[in-house]
């Protein structure tokens, strides 16, 4: 950062670490001990609809590169948009199988990332439940490089406190999200 940037205010965005997603079985094993939360094979990825033959190509080479595994079921990879536009691509996996699907979603974001769509990535995320069927989803957010719990309730309503109790919770092994006006709702969002 330069001196002009500090005086008139201006800083950097946080550069996107992907890697960061290999952190999630980790915190998978500290959900299941601490919250009895455990992972339910589904997640996805999110990005701004583009338009045009480069990107419906690069579309087709992530859904060729995720199918490629012979022991996977087709299906298992979909694509939908949703009602504010915004693209998604979900992923199946084995809910034992947390370690693939983090692969898949990180081989989704670089592949994006790769042929120069990275602006367009906004987050990943991972779902989770419990045995009382009360689910969330640590979400990635992309340009941020850091991690936040999304706690849906009927109505469109959060749980708030379930939200921050996760964050407590996984504090040590996933880069959390600081700023909770940060913390979107994804609302229907594939994968959770």
């Amino acid at each position: 950062m330069g001196f002009l940037d500090i005086l008139l205010g201006r800083t950097r965005p946080a550069v996107p670490d992907l890697d960061r997603l290999f952190g999630l079985p980790s915190a998978a094993v500290t959900l299941q001990a601490a919250a009895e939360f455990t992972p339910t094979g589904r997640g996805s990825v999110c990005f701004t609809t583009v338009e045009g033959s480069a990107f419906a190509g690069i579309r087709q080479d992530v859904a060729d590169l995720l199918n490629a595994d012979t022991e996977r079921d087709p299906s298992s990879v979909e694509f939908s948009r949703d009602s504010y536009g915004y693209s998604w691509l979900l992923s199946r996996r084995g809910p034992d199988d947390l370690a693939s699907l983090v692969g898949d979603l990180h081989a989704v974001n670089t592949a994006l990332e790769g042929s120069g769509f990275g602006p367009q990535l906004l987050c990943s995320l991972v779902g989770f439940s419990n045995a009382e069927g009360r689910t969330f989803a640590l979400v990635y957010l992309y340009k941020r490089g850091t991690f936040y719990p999304f706690a849906p309730l009927p109505g469109e309503k959060r749980d708030n406190a379930l939200e921050l109790r996760i964050r407590a919770v996984v504090a040590d092994d996933l880069h959390m999200e600081g700023d909770l006006s940060r913390w979107f709702p994804v609302w229907g969002a594939p994968g959770l």
